[in-house]
């Protein structure tokens, strides 16, 4: 997003974005939660349960990293950042509606999330079900309003619904269900993990990039770091479940273990899963570099690839 279409940020003359990443990622968050509060329909309208349950599954909470990839990928493609609110609220949308579901006593039955009861603890399993429901549904009501050309939106609701259906989080979820107990093998389980979580953060790149009309070339590089990002992501969400507390978290820790899950750390160990997300980390570098953009438009999506891997929660 150039400074022209509302950016938080330009790339200062040595190439690098001039705020820090710290004060970037609360400016873009803070903006995500006024515009996830204004555009999701209002408790004072009914049914006002469950619009109540909708709101409290997105706001006020989560490290929206999601979003973060759609802006950061935006700013790369100069995209408007008002159309990038509309990538950003449909991809946390449907994470958000994705949560409800897993939560559920049918799925995960955890009572966690994001450090407050999970929406059907909170409420009840109906509610949930329907808010999880009605989320997703919001997510194609927005990009259908973006301020893009009618054939960009289109190609933006097919990016989501293949990231969000049987050949993406879905798809994979239904495989992570079926593994249950069993042992998987490394591809198998690289598989599974690109759709259940992959999928979902590499559409918010590439959606993100799109609504600024980036280069077939470029995109295709872009491709391939959204797709390093994405499944690294999944294995330091395995490590963390192994050595971080609930309270960093926010969630149920230990619970793969617990409901004896097929993941990376029980399938390769844990230092060989560290190892894989690290290389995992410099092949999305590499990618970028591959771009041929200058390296000012690259910072940020460098600099979330390193969060993404060394994080703690």
């Amino acid at each position: 997003m150039s400074a022209a279409a509302g950016s938080l940020d330009t790339p200062s003359p040595a190439g690098q974005p001039e705020l820090p990443l710290d004060t970037w990622m609360r400016a873009y968050q803070e903006r995500f939660e006024q515009q996830a509060s204004a555009r999701l329909p209002s408790i004072a309208q009914e049914p006002e349960r469950l619009h109540s349950a909708m709101r409290y599954a997105v706001l006020g909470g989560g490290k929206r990293i999601r979003p973060l990839l759609a802006y950061a990928a935006g700013e790369m493609a100069q995209a408007d950042v008002a159309a990038v609110d509309h990538v950003a609220l449909a991809v946390e949308y449907v994470h958000a509606y994705s949560l409800v579901h897993d939560d559920m006593p049918c799925m995960d039955n955890d009572v966690l999330r994001r450090g407050k009861p999970t929406v059907h603890v909170a409420y009840d399993e109906a509610t949930a079900m329907l808010a999880g429901d009605a989320l997703q549904a919001e997510a194609f009501r927005v990009l259908g309003a973006a301020p893009l050309p009618p054939q960009i939106r289109i190609e933006l609701m097919q990016d989501l619904a293949v990231s969000a259906g049987t050949e993406g989080m879905c798809g994979g979820q239904a495989l992570d269900l079926a593994a249950g107990g069993q042992v998987l093998t490394p591809a198998q389980l690289e598989r599974m993990h690109r759709m259940k979580t992959g999928a979902l953060l590499r559409a918010s790149v590439i959606m993100g990039a799109r609504a600024g009309g980036l280069e077939p070339a470029a995109l295709a590089c872009l491709e391939r770091y959204a797709s390093a990002v994405g499944l690294a992501f999944q294995i330091v969400d395995d490590i963390l479940d192994v050595e971080a507390s609930s309270a960093q978290l926010g969630k149920t820790a230990g619970k793969d273990e617990a409901q004896n899950k097929a993941t990376y750390v029980s399938v390769l160990g844990l230092q060989e899963a560290k190892a894989r997300a690290a290389h995992l980390r410099e092949a999305a570098g590499a990618a970028l570099q591959d771009t041929g953009l200058p390296p000012g438009r690259l910072g940020r999506l460098l600099q979330l690839a390193d969060l993404i891997v060394a994080r703690r929660n």
